[in-house]
């Protein structure tokens, strides 16, 4: 018996219904189920065909047991070794390289010393860091986000460089990107499973939680087939069974915004019913085939594109205007209407303060020559 674990946390709703749609199809020599853990003990086994993954991120614990389930033959969604290393300004970069358009982003150091680290940590951090340049390089308006991050939490749309280190003293030991503001004309958030099978949803991040996923047609079947492809490939590169995608439109062009999502939300009271249908069949349908495929012993899991091009010596894969490794065409793509009003976020603008000298950067190497404000 091939057995489908499921690895879970907080959420309800999608780990039960996901279990009872893969048990529901009555696929000879599959099950699945919700995985209990006892023990853990170097070399021995998970017992598990597949693992759907949807908590490790919060786990340290969890991701390690799903490396070794993984070194024993397991095919685990998503592969943990990637997500391990991966982060949203690498995407954001290797996105570039395929030719899909992204906004300008620069990193930025934490406001505050990481934990266990002193001011000589930074020795090799400039101070003060070329502000000028990246704000020249970004522009205004700009959002701040973390690295790192998802839900859209600690997002700040930033209107001016007193607004930037205002929002950024509160960041703490956050590790941020600065990135260009795309005037979009519509938006969209796209789950992405197997990549193959992608669900194209108009989005609207500033409406409440349980009001941003909207509903209606827009019709325009070629942006969103577009879109949908543009998905799918991401996808396929950068080797995420299970993902979603955020896309802006300006004058027609679709912008990535966001594509490193690996535990997408699917909460059903807030993606909408239709929405979490789409993903519970779709994903009890992919573990299915991804159970089917599996052959003990060997490595299962999915690596992107462009790891194994690097792997094999084709550099020429990833660099700009390299020819791209076309996606499979996807299905289940779901016409959706965009926003009638797309609203620019009204947040209270920060209080102006001066950018002071943080504990990492005192014995930085100095500047003479320029001044922060």
């Amino acid at each position: 018996m091939k057995k489908i674990g499921l690895l879970f946390g907080q959420e309800n709703g999608f780990p039960q219904a996901f279990i009872d749609r893969v048990n529901d199809k009555q696929i000879d020599g599959i099950t699945a189920e919700a995985i209990s853990i006892e023990k853990v003990i170097q070399g021995t086994p998970s017992g598990y065909t597949v693992i759907l993954d949807r908590i490790s991120q919060d786990v340290p614990f969890y991701r390690t047991w799903l490396k070794q389930a993984a070194l024993d033959g397991t095919a685990v969604i998503n592969n943990p070794f990637w997500w391990s290393a991966d982060d949203k300004f690498v995407n954001n970069e290797l996105a570039h390289r395929t030719g899909v358009k992204v906004p300008k982003t620069a990193l930025i150091p934490s406001r505050d010393l990481p934990l266990n680290t002193s001011d000589q940590s930074f020795r090799n951090l400039v101070y003060p860091f070329d502000w000028d340049a990246i704000f020249d390089h970004i522009g205004f308006p700009a959002y701040m986000k973390p690295y790192n991050g998802g839900g859209w939490k600690h997002v700040y749309k930033i209107h001016d460089r007193e607004e930037f280190f205002a929002q950024h003293a509160r960041t703490g030991q956050l590790v941020m990107m600065l990135q260009e503001e795309i005037k979009y004309q519509s938006y969209y958030r796209c789950y992405c499973i197997g990549g193959r099978y992608v669900r194209v949803i108009p989005y609207d991040p500033y409406q409440p939680e349980n009001q941003r996923y909207l509903t209606e047609d827009s019709g325009d079947t070629t942006l969103l087939n577009t879109i949908a492809d543009q998905v799918a490939q991401l996808n396929q590169y950068l080797g995420y069974d299970f993902n979603s995608v955020e896309i802006a439109i300006q004058n027609g062009v679709p912008y990535v915004i966001d594509f490193w999502n690996p535990a997408p939300e699917t909460n059903e009271k807030v993606i909408g019913t239709e929405n979490f249908e789409w993903v519970v069949e779709t994903a009890a349908t992919y573990a299915i085939q991804r159970a089917q495929q599996q052959t003990p012993g060997t490595d299962n899991l999915t690596w992107g594109n462009f790891l194994q091009h690097a792997i094999q010596g084709q550099q020429t894969a990833i660099v700009p205007g390299a020819k791209r490794v076309a996606a499979k065409k996807p299905t289940a793509v779901s016409p959706a209407k965009p926003p009638k009003d797309t609203k620019t976020l009204k947040e209270p603008k920060a209080p102006k303060v001066e950018e002071k000298e943080t504990p990492a950067r005192k014995t930085a190497v100095k500047k003479t020559k320029k001044k922060e404000e």
